[in-house]
């Protein structure tokens, strides 16, 4: 191939070359202006490293006191945060044949889903041989059951779950009253295989 026609080529491939990176800076400069263009009116920064956050974004709602009240419902070990109430395994039997049997089956461990009840064919960890304090039955109760309407259920009813599967448990006797004062009291079968975390030299737990 002659010299000339060698050059003449490389010449037009150096031409489209530079014809295909001027539509690409041209391209990015356009995202970049319409990006600019569309959070402009949140005033938001375009680049991370822009100072000019603004002091709120404007999301959301301002929580009230009722709103942080009807969300902060957490139950420690020792009993804080329980509501008034009360409730008997008798109750309880009678809101789970309606509201717990499909899931967890008539005797809590025949499922389809998280066995509830110790038995003696399975190794499962359930209330009765795993959970180690009373006020977790409580807790989780209320705060996620049951699966379809989680929070729908009163006090009055997650105390008679409570004491119903506590009882399903051979925890309690089926006469106990359940309430803000007993529950804390009940000493839960593996709470003695639960050891405080002492160690030391990392992130230690308090």
């Amino acid at each position: 191939m002659p010299d000339s026609m060698e050059k003449l080529i490389n010449l037009h491939i150096l031409f489209f070359s530079l014809v295909l990176m001027t539509a690409t800076a041209c391209q990015s400069t356009n995202e970049e202006e319409q990006v600019e263009k569309e959070v402009k009116g949140f005033d938001v920064p375009v680049h991370p490293d822009d100072k000019k956050w603004p002091a709120r974004f404007g999301f959301g709602n301002e929580a009230d006191r009722s709103t942080i009240k009807r969300l902060d419902i957490s139950i420690a070990p020792d009993g804080t945060g329980l509501p008034a109430g009360k409730g008997f395994a008798d109750q309880g039997a009678v809101i789970y044949k309606v509201k717990c049997v499909a899931c967890h089956g008539s005797k809590g461990w025949e499922g389809p889903f998280d066995q509830l009840v110790s038995d003696d064919s399975s190794k499962a960890k359930t209330i009765g041989n795993y959970w180690p304090y009373a006020t977790t039955v409580f807790d989780y109760i209320r705060r996620a059951m049951p699966y379809n309407a989680p929070g729908s259920l009163s006090d009055e009813e997650v105390y008679q779950l409570t004491a119903f599967l506590l009882y399903a448990n051979g925890i309690v006797k089926i006469n106990e009253e359940i309430n803000a004062k007993t529950l804390p009291k009940i000493e839960m079968p593996a709470k003695k295989f639960f050891v405080v975390d002492d160690r030391k030299g990392g992130h230690e737990v308090y």
